[in-house]
């Protein structure tokens, strides 16, 4: 058995500036096996490694039908006889390609997302200890059964609950909610918690995932809500990135009441951590006045992991509210 690692570019195969031009950016140039040679002891891990080169582009380019695909193929290396799998990526979306995983992954078998902040370049680049931290929570027996992990800094987070919360520090991966569920110490896995899983959801059609469109509107101070005109008719869902326990100015509430009746309108918490309240604000703009609209709480889910989900469960026509309500 071993672990496959699925390579998809981003800083951490950063290597090298443009051929001629000495001053420019780093782009992306290192393949997989470039990428293996860099890390010390990952041949002493027990466990040979199989490295699959994906696609090399920056996170912010990826899609759902290309992430769907890999979850897909990732799968299928696991029916093959895979103990574990790892992947590769770009950190800048990573909190979210995590969670689309998790909710379509079916087995017992870890699979597990890291990256660098650091490319190889600069001094500390954090990339090789983070994919040797991640091959052996990949094979790692203790972390069977924990869905999609991202694995950075010696921690372990639930895809769930991770964040990205800094724009350069290598601490950068963290769990507002939760905490890291697990850590790596002196080259072993220690698992702390395990967060119950749910049932999974049966992957789309690319075709059926590319064509449906959800919004993600962030409620700012003074909010005239003019940008809200434009979702009717444009896009499938709508999430909400209201303040606090998911308060919106009372002018906004009428118009997304409307928007409720035409189209799932979930509501999550601009704040990135904490849970939208049911009942205990009553004002106009409140979050029990909201709900009373027909929005859909999105619970403890931040707003870019309610857009994943919300998406998803479009182009799977799943219930809306029962969604949210089991994952949320």
């Amino acid at each position: 058995m071993s672990v496959v690692l699925f390579t998809l570019g981003g800083t951490i195969a950063m290597n090298g500036s443009i051929p001629g031009q000495p001053d420019s950016p780093v782009v992306a140039r290192l393949g997989g096996a470039d990428l293996v040679a860099a890390v010390p002891g990952l041949a002493d891990l027990g466990t040979p490694l199989d490295v699959r080169d994906t696609r090399a582009v920056p996170s912010a380019d990826l899609t759902y039908a290309q992430m769907l695909e890999l979850a897909d193929v990732a799968s299928g290396a696991v029916f093959q006889g895979a103990q574990g799998i790892v992947v590769t990526q770009g950190t800048d979306t990573l909190e979210e390609t995590a969670y689309l995983i998790d909710l379509v992954w079916r087995h017992d078998v870890p699979i597990v997302l890291t990256g660098a902040m650091r490319n190889p370049t600069l001094a500390g680049p954090d990339g090789p200890a983070n994919v040797l931290a991640a091959a052996r929570v990949a094979s790692a027996p203790e972390a069977r059964g924990l869905g999609a992990l991202v694995v950075f800094n010696d921690e372990i987070h639930a895809a769930r609950w991770v964040r990205k919360t800094h724009s350069t520090n290598p601490a950068t991966f963290a769990s507002p909610n939760s905490g890291p569920i697990g850590h790596v110490i002196e080259g072993g896995v220690r698992i702390l918690a395990r967060p119950p899983r749910h049932v999974p959801i049966e992957s789309p059609a690319p075709q059926r995932i590319e064509q449906t469109r959800v919004a993600l509107y962030g409620v700012t101070l003074d909010d005239d809500g003019g940008l809200l005109t434009s979702v009717a008719g444009s896009y499938d869902g709508l999430v909400v990135a209201a303040f606090g326990v998911g308060h919106v100015p009372g002018a906004l509430a009428p118009t997304l009441g409307e928007l409720a009746q035409r189209l799932p309108v979930v509501l999550a918490s601009r704040t990135g951590s904490g849970s939208v309240l049911r009942n205990t604000y009553g004002a106009v703009g409140s979050e029990s006045d909201l709900r009373k609209r027909g929005l859909v709480s999105a619970g403890m889910l931040d707003p870019y992991k309610a857009k994943v989900l919300l998406r998803l469960a479009l182009a799977c026509d799943l219930d809306i509210a029962r969604a949210f309500e089991e994952r949320g």
